[in-house]
């Protein structure tokens, strides 16, 4: 049986391993996902002034079941509008190690059909 903070740990070794090659600007900021099993969040970060301009997850949507798919896209599409709210056409996808499937992938799919440029 796999001890589900080893799965952890590993999951953030990924991360890291893909943060040294990924990092967002002011002119295209980085588009982070973290996934729970009741919820998904995503974040729109500028790393080099440190500061998250925009964010969503399904909390703040307030949508019942955050941990399938269609709240995923619900996410991506509302993560967008505000992007285009406040002016940001580009970003970096960050998939925070996880595999980009499902709702990883839902999430980045319905932000580009918004309108996001990733």
């Amino acid at each position: 049986m796999i001890n589900k903070n080893v799965k952890r740990e590993a999951r953030i070794r990924r991360h890291a391993r893909v943060r040294k090659s990924v990092s967002g600007t002011k002119e295209m900021p980085r588009l982070n996902v973290f996934r729970s099993n009741k919820a998904i969040y995503a974040q729109v970060i500028d790393d080099v002034a440190g500061t998250t301009l925009v964010s969503s997850s399904t909390l703040e949507l307030k949508i019942k079941n955050g941990g399938n798919i269609e709240a995923a896209k619900a996410v991506g599409k509302d993560v967008a509008e505000k992007c285009k709210k406040a002016k940001i056409n580009k970003v970096v996808f960050d998939r925070g190690g996880y595999l980009y499937h499902g709702r990883v992938a839902a999430l980045a799919d319905a932000a580009r059909e918004a309108g996001l440029e990733i």
